[in-house]
């Protein structure tokens, strides 16, 4: 069983993909696109990658604002979603990733990374974070079970 972990954009998609255990999370790519409109290609991506790495449930970064109210961003996610649930059959959870691209972008600038190289793999770092937050949740639930 893995998990992957998405940051939907507005031209990209960074990616994340669980370890079999659902401990770490891993960055696996960007997919990119040239418009905000045009999913096709983008979505057969994931379904490829979702194949590959065997995925049997999808996290979604879900970008509400700081005062907990959601946005135009936040219906764009909803509609990514429903997409996503229809064409790969697979569970979708919206997780919240609030300060998810301030934390990647501030954890590669700590690393010594310039602002381009940055730019480059914000979207991936962040899906990572969105991904260790949901298995930080599920190991915290699981220890509290016990």
């Amino acid at each position: 069983m893995r998990i992957m972990g998405l940051d939907y954009g507005s031209k990209t998609v960074g990616v994340a993909i669980s370890d079999p255990l659902l401990i770490t999370a891993q960055g696996v790519e960007i997919v990119r696109r040239e418009s905000t409109k045009k999913l096709r290609r983008t979505l057969a991506r994931i379904e490829q990658l979702i194949r590959e790495y065997e995925v049997d449930r999808i996290v979604l970064g879900y970008p509400k604002n700081m005062d907990n109210t959601e946005g135009e961003r936040c219906e764009k996610t909803k509609e990514f979603k429903e997409m996503l649930e229809r064409r790969s059959g697979l569970e979708v959870l919206l997780w919240d990733e609030r300060l998810t691209t301030v934390a990647a972008d501030q954890a590669m600038k700590e690393g010594g990374l310039d602002y381009v190289k940055r730019k480059e793999h914000v979207d991936k770092i962040a899906a990572i974070f969105i991904l260790q937050g949901y298995l930080d949740h599920l190991q915290l639930k699981k220890e509290n079970e016990v």
